[in-house]
């Protein structure tokens, strides 16, 4: 049980956490800041949180656990501002999507006192933004990757673990590079490909009649487009090197069968298709990696 949450970024993840907390019952007290005092006084209204906070610090202050909700290229921003609270044996984690960036700004900003900070990226979310879609459950069954540094504690990345589990999630632990390696590829590529087909859509001259036409597929391959364009832009900056890599890749697996097509080439592409269909038939959502990278 923890007395106080300290919630910095009053959104759907931010809010979902501290629901999720309260419903566990671990938590007495919610206390939440945003930039915007709207935001605010709607998860207040909403009982996301038990008290408005004027400031980041004021909401670390008295808390024994804090979540830092706020986009990646906020993250340093908030270190600075809260720096002076982190103190030795309170629980500090982000849900940011990328790590390495996150994890050299506290390396910059905390110093001495990086130790409290484990690393945290929940796989969950929704293509709908904002306090009021904040919910209880978003976090059930999902995974949450912890990237936890050599000088973080032990104790603290045991307490992250406990709470993301208490909430309902698989945790696993991963280094900051990996995990970003990993996130590009079956993340942060996929949601380039569905912005970019959108805008290519977009600039046809009868691309609004091809779109009345569009059935279920269209909408399942173009759901995350509807992601929110400042989150997602600082995700693809902030890891451009993996995706650009997987870019690459992507575009090599394109080109081959495109030339496929160009010479006619029926069997070399039929068993293109076929290695996609497989590989996805025996893919599942949910299942427990067979190696968790340290």
């Amino acid at each position: 049980m923890f007395n106080q949450l300290g919630l910095i970024g009053c959104g759907l993840m931010g809010g979902s956490f501290a629901l999720a907390l309260k419903k566990a019952g671990l938590v007495k007290r919610v206390v939440g800041y945003s930039k915007s005092p709207s935001t605010v006084e709607k998860a207040r209204r909403l009982g996301v949180i038990d008290v408005a906070a004027e400031s980041a610090l004021l909401a670390v202050s008295g808390s024994d656990i804090v979540l830092i909700a706020v986009p990646v290229a906020a993250s340093e921003g908030t270190f600075k501002a809260i720096r002076h609270l982190v103190d030795p044996g309170v629980l500090f984690m982000d849900v940011g999507s990328t790590k390495r960036d996150v994890v050299d700004a506290a390396r910059r900003v905390l110093k001495e006192r990086l130790p409290s900070f484990v690393p945290a990226h929940p796989i969950a979310g929704r293509e709908v933004a904002g306090i009021e879609h904040a919910d209880a459950a978003l976090y059930q069954g999902r995974k949450v990757i912890l990237t936890p540094l050599q000088q973080t504690d032990p104790v603290l990345i045991q307490k992250a673990t406990d709470v993301w589990a208490a909430v309902g999630c698989q945790v696993l632990k991963m280094t900051p590079e990996n995990h970003d390696a990993a996130f590009a590829a079956v993340s942060h590529l996929p949601h380039l490909l569905a912005f970019a087909y959108m805008n290519a859509m977009a600039e046809q001259p009868l691309g609004q009649e091809y779109l009345s036409l569009a059935g279920p597929g269209f909408r399942d391959f173009t759901r995350i487009a509807a992601g929110d364009p400042t989150i997602w832009r600082d995700i693809l900056l902030s890891n451009r090197e993996e995706v650009l890599k997987q870019s690459e890749a992507f575009r090599h697996a394109l080109e081959q069968m495109e030339r496929q097509m160009r010479d006619w080439n029926g069997p070399a592409l039929e068993e293109q298709i076929q290695t996609a269909s497989d590989a996805r038939s025996q893919w599942q959502l949910g299942t427990k990696p067979s190696v968790t990278r340290q």
